[in-house]
């Protein structure tokens, strides 16, 4: 018999750290991209693909979310989503972004930003072609998640 989760002093339970390893870290883009597009071609909407700079993008703002301490869309110097997508060189147009402070795996928060409208639209936005993903995750476990698609 397992020990039951642990719980805090409201008898709620606590956030299970998931490790993010070598392993695990050439893994979880791929897992990703495939229930992205799996969710994109149960609605009839084309696939996407990677893009290295829109990668690049959401990591920034993956490590600049931990610095801030606080998820949100706009960088430490103010940046807006569309500016970091600028500067990586990113020749198309910037479409959406979700963002996500979380213990939970890459699928865990893609279930919840499919549960919201907003971020919902922008995973299965019919004019995106490219995605962007990334995370930074903080020596307590924490994660900080990134989505960027772009057309």
């Amino acid at each position: 018999m397992s020990a039951p989760p642990p719980v805090d002093a409201n008898g709620n339970a606590l956030p299970q750290v998931y490790p993010i390893d070598a392993q695990t870290a050439q893994i979880i883009p791929f897992r990703l991209l495939d229930s992205v597009n799996s969710l994109r071609a149960a609605k009839g909407v084309s696939p996407l693909a990677y893009n290295a700079m829109l990668n690049a993008a959401a990591l920034t703002h993956s490590r600049d979310m931990s610095v801030q301490n606080r998820p949100w869309h706009f960088g430490s110097d103010g940046s807006s989503p569309l500016l970091r997508v600028k500067r990586v060189g990113y020749p198309g147009m910037f479409l959406g972004e979700a963002i996500s402070e979380t213990y939970q795996t890459e699928l865990e928060t893609l279930s919840a930003w499919m549960a919201q409208a907003d971020t919902r639209d922008v995973i299965l936005d019919p004019s995106a072609r490219e995605i962007g993903f990334a995370w930074f995750q903080e020596p307590s476990g924490k994660i900080w998640w990134t989505l960027i698609t772009g057309g």
